[in-house]
């Protein structure tokens, strides 16, 4: 008969040999005494070809590594530690099983001390979290992607009021702290009712859509923002541009948009689709917040519309209107 202390130390290296994850126990001197089939199959190195070489011989990249100071941590005063995968990435140089020239598995590491007698020894397992990364990056990717369409108008393609809101803080935030320039367009589809009442809704949205490309493709800065502000309403974004530049912006839009000659309704003002808009600039003291800026923009869109539509105003020439 057998006993139980006869089997024992067959035992251990056979059930470390059925962990799905890796094991490595070194002694005082940094040599490999243990290395489990799971290491085996992911480094291509045999426990016979590592055993008594020391961890560093084996895997020089590790030296001056998270996981070099956590092996002698933990082989001075038994400290037990953690390499998580976010911090230490892939340390070792572990593929998956079978595949040796491929990408480094992503790995979760700890570190743990432990003594046999007199003799202080470490244990390192090895964990495959490549999963795991690859699951957190597409969430990351999904929440972004969330985001991004959240802040996109559903009908033109353009961004939306809420995208237009956070971008003008942060260029005002910008600004204010930098200086510089930064100008602000409203602009408005003139008559919109006549043409909805006119053409239906269908042909409204399609002319929504056509409107905001247009306005979209005149804005060529990446820093530039085209957004449907409400309605048949847009707003343009204009950092470093001065008064006299946006003025110049508004009337190339405006004439962009006269020239697409998209037929108006009967009772329109014009025989074909025109904007009105109005121009506002930074300026310390009185247009220095987005609400007084956002205001003197309406202002002088509103004197556009009462000076005959299809023009541009600027809010220092709104006057009283």
């Amino acid at each position: 008969m057998i006993s139980i202390t006869e089997t024992t130390p067959t035992l251990a290296p056979a059930a470390l040999n059925l962990l799905e994850c890796g094991v490595i126990v070194l002694d005082a001197q940094h040599r490999i005494v243990l290395w489990n089939r799971w290491m085996v199959s992911r480094s291509g190195r045999s426990a016979a070809r590592v055993r008594e070489h020391t961890l560093f011989d084996v895997f020089p990249d590790l030296r001056g590594s998270r996981v070099e100071a956590a092996v002698l941590a933990a082989l001075g005063d038994g400290t037990s530690s953690k390499v998580p995968a976010a911090q230490g990435g892939a340390p070792f140089p572990l593929r998956e099983a079978g595949s040796f020239d491929g990408p480094r598995i992503d790995q979760a590491i700890a570190v743990t001390g432990f003594r046999e007698g007199k003799a202080a020894f470490c244990m390192i397992e090895i964990r495959d979290v490549s999963g795991f990364v690859d699951r957190e990056r597409h969430l990351l990717e999904h929440a972004e992607s969330l985001r991004a369409r959240s802040y996109v108008d559903g009908l033109t393609g353009i961004h939306n009021r809420g995208y237009f809101d956070l971008s003008l803080e942060r260029e005002l935030r910008r600004v204010q702290r930098h200086g510089g320039a930064l100008s602000l367009l409203l602009m408005d589809i003139d008559s919109f009712k006549a043409y909805n009442d006119h053409f239906g809704h269908q042909a409204g949205d399609a002319c929504l859509i056509t409107v905001a490309q247009a306005v979209a493709v005149m804005l060529k800065r990446p820093a530039d923002v085209a957004a449907r502000y409400g309605g048949e309403e847009f707003a343009a974004i204009l950092p470093d541009t001065s008064a006299e530049q946006a003025l110049s912006h508004a009337n190339a839009i405006r004439a962009r948009i006269a020239a697409l000659a998209l037929p108006h309704a009967p009772a329109a003002l014009k025989p074909h689709v025109t904007l009105s808009i109005g121009v506002a600039t930074f300026g310390t003291g009185r247009l220095d917040g987005a609400a007084s800026l956002i205001a003197a923009a309406d202002k002088a869109l509103y004197a556009a519309k009462r000076r005959g539509r299809d023009r541009v105003v600027m809010a220092s020439e709104a006057g009283n209107d």
